[in-house]
């Protein structure tokens, strides 16, 4: 098994969702973050002062799949979420090794 955690623009994540879903992917949580890196921030003028945004709004999605699923996983957020321009986001892929279905008890792929 394998735990999917995407970083995407916060506008995309109605394309991601859909494309997973295309994919025959369900279920997945999405958390709205911040954080920057090559992007760096923006300048924003607030009553009349200006200063600088140095995280910028995203949303990380997280999936747990089974492993002939992660490289559907993977083509479908680049293609939904890939804009082009710089901030579009990064893919980590790492490993699960226990997966445990509270309400009845089942374990790993079972539990996904």
């Amino acid at each position: 098994m394998k735990k999917v955690t995407a970083i995407i623009k916060p506008f995309k994540l109605d394309d991601v969702r859909e494309a997973l879903s295309a994919a025959g992917i369900t279920g997945m949580t999405a958390i709205e973050v911040k954080g920057f890196g090559r992007q760096k921030g923006h300048t924003e003028l607030y009553r009349g002062a200006e200063y600088v945004v140095d995280f910028l709004p995203k949303v990380m999605v997280e999936l747990v799949l089974a492993d002939d699923q992660v490289e559907d996983c993977i083509n479908a957020i680049t293609t939904a979420a890939r804009t082009g321009k710089i901030g579009d986001g990064k893919i980590f892929v790492s490993e699960v090794l226990r997966v445990v279905r509270i309400r009845t008890g089942e374990e790993d792929e079972a539990a996904i």
